[in-house]
């Protein structure tokens, strides 16, 4: 599926100081690029009335809806408050006692905090959040699967998301300017080329078996340049760069980045390639 070009509302390109509205930026503009990604996974694992899915990180939700729509029962976690607000909205509806149909459950925090006696263990873990393009962009995430495992059966499957060769995903080089600006800022945080075993180095830490990975297309399309600020900055993977300098100074420096990404229209187009890992619980 190619993402649509939504033309927004004018406002300023800055990443917001409100988080919610930082929040919104991800949902409207950013989380969309990797429906492509969770299509593939959803088919390769024929999730489906039945699947009991855990989605660690699960954002402002629209992985979850996905695959709540192919009939699976869906529970998701994660620690960003407004991002959180935003899934509630999609997947529960307006009232805090309703599922909107959906039957499913969000909660903030961590893994552990996802268990729920009075429902059937998990066949299906999912980690949507791309690693592999900056330094020390998977740590946390094996103790989160460590605490996973014990919540799902026996050999259920989990997957894992990464970022493709830099040479073959073209934002490689927007998220190089993270990289130049943090490098006054020790500890970094920049980007870094993709390793060609990220997605395998963290299941097995984890105590997850591989058990077989796919790529997908994953182009970054937007309407305007504003936009394409607004949806990068909405990562988060820029923010180590941003308390290195300035939020002027990144933002001036990934437009100038985006220019050779610039079509005659006026829209942004960044061809991608992104990487997923199947795994196995013991």
């Amino acid at each position: 599926m190619t993402p649509t070009l939504v033309r927004h509302h004018p406002r300023t390109a800055a990443a917001p100081a409100d988080p919610a509205a930082r929040a919104r930026d991800w949902a409207e503009i950013q989380e969309r690029m990797l429906v492509p990604l969770y299509e593939a996974v959803y088919e390769h694992l024929e999730v489906g009335k039945g699947s009991r899915l855990l989605g660690l990180g699960c954002g402002s939700g629209l992985a979850l809806l996905m695959a709540a729509a192919r009939g699976a029962r869906v529970t998701g976690v994660d620690t960003d408050r407004s991002r959180l607000a935003l899934a509630r909205e999609r997947l529960l509806g307006p009232e805090p006692d309703r599922s909107g149909g959906t039957g499913a459950r969000l909660v903030e925090g961590g893994p552990e905090e996802a268990a729920d006696p009075a429902r059937a263990r998990f066949d299906v873990i999912t980690v949507f959040q791309p690693i592999g393009c900056t330094a020390g962009d998977s740590e946390g995430l094996v103790p989160a699967l460590e605490a996973a495992v014990p919540l799902a059966e026996r050999g259920s499957r989990v997957v894992l998301a990464g970022w493709g060769p830099p040479e073959r995903c073209a934002t490689s080089a927007v998220l190089r300017v993270a990289s130049r600006l943090t490098e006054r800022l020790r500890g970094g945080g920049g980007w870094r080329p993709t390793k060609r075993d990220d997605l395998e180095d963290v299941a097995t830490s984890a105590g997850l078996k591989p058990d077989g990975s796919g790529r997908v297309a994953c182009p970054f399309g937007y309407a305007d340049l504003e936009s394409a600020v607004r949806g990068l900055l909405s990562t988060g993977l820029f923010d180590a760069a941003i308390r290195a300098t300035d939020q002027a100074q990144v933002e001036k420096e990934i437009t100038e980045a985006l220019h050779a990404h610039v079509r005659a229209d006026g829209t942004v187009w960044m061809p991608n390639v992104f990487r997923y890992l199947i795994a196995r619980t013991p």
